[in-house]
């Protein structure tokens, strides 16, 4: 069973270019940066509470990554759940037909990862990862809260999902939206396509500050498109590098 959201997986065109929003403006710190050769990458891993921000420029004109900026531009890419046994979910998974990219466990930034085809996870790309060693606790001002997905059917996805990866399911206010995850924690909020204009798959990230003045400041401060509501501020994706992101007050435990 996986235990946690580890990271979600931004592409950008340029990681110096992406610090300046994610680590100067966000204040996310950085766990390690490294290139990931057989990827095709250069990628950072950035502190966010109990999950991560993973960034990854493409430094390979062939690699996945580098077509999918060519065809989509900077966003979201993938979501990287954790688990104690990347190489025993790996063959559970497997046996039961789930399509799998990787058939073993390889080396990766967040460990010993391995990739899920999107066909088995309801057009989502997904990772599983084993850390290494215990990850660093970094104390960050801003932190992940959730994942949005968008999907035909909510009740169907968060089904694929119970059953492919254990995760629980969240109560929420009623209504056709499903939550799955850790009460208290990160979770997967599923949608209906209908709310978000037709596009599927990951389209949103929600992140929570206890602090909202001075990061409105640092905000105003890099020219960042935004609306400022009533404790919540929504960035736009041209400041974000293609991520709808959602932050809102809150006090961290």
């Amino acid at each position: 069973m996986v235990t946690n959201i580890h990271h979600v997986g931004i592409v950008v065109r340029s990681l110096e270019a992406s610090y300046r929003f994610w680590r100067n403006t966000l204040r996310l710190p950085l766990v390690r940066e490294a290139e990931v050769k057989d990827q095709g990458v250069r990628a950072a891993l950035l502190a966010a509470g109990g999950s991560e921000i993973e960034l990854l420029e493409p430094v390979a004109p062939d690699s996945g990554v580098a077509r999918f900026l060519a065809k989509r531009g900077e966003g979201l890419h993938h979501l990287c759940f954790q688990t104690a046994d990347v190489g025993g979910e790996l063959a559970a998974l497997k046996g039961k037909g789930i399509p799998l990219i990787d058939a073993a466990p390889r080396p990766g930034l967040a460990g010993r990862i391995a990739f899920l085809s999107p066909k088995g996870c309801d057009g989502v790309l997904v990772e599983l990862a084993t850390p290494d060693a215990p990850e660093p606790k970094l104390d960050s001002p801003v932190r992940f809260k959730r994942l949005v997905i968008s999907c035909q059917s909510p009740q169907e996805t968060a089904k694929t999902y119970q059953d492919l990866f254990g995760l629980p399911e969240v109560e929420v206010n009623g209504g056709p939206r499903i939550m799955l995850g850790w009460a208290g924690g990160s979770t997967l909020l599923m949608v209906r396509v209908t709310e978000v204009g037709g596009m599927e798959g990951m389209v949103a990230l929600s992140m929570v500050a206890p602090d909202m003045a001075p990061l409105i400041r640092r905000l105003e401060t890099a020219n960042a498109a935004m609306l400022i509501g009533a404790g919540e501020i929504t960035i736009e994706p041209q400041s974000s590098h293609g991520v709808h992101l959602h932050i809102s007050r809150y006090h961290f435990p």
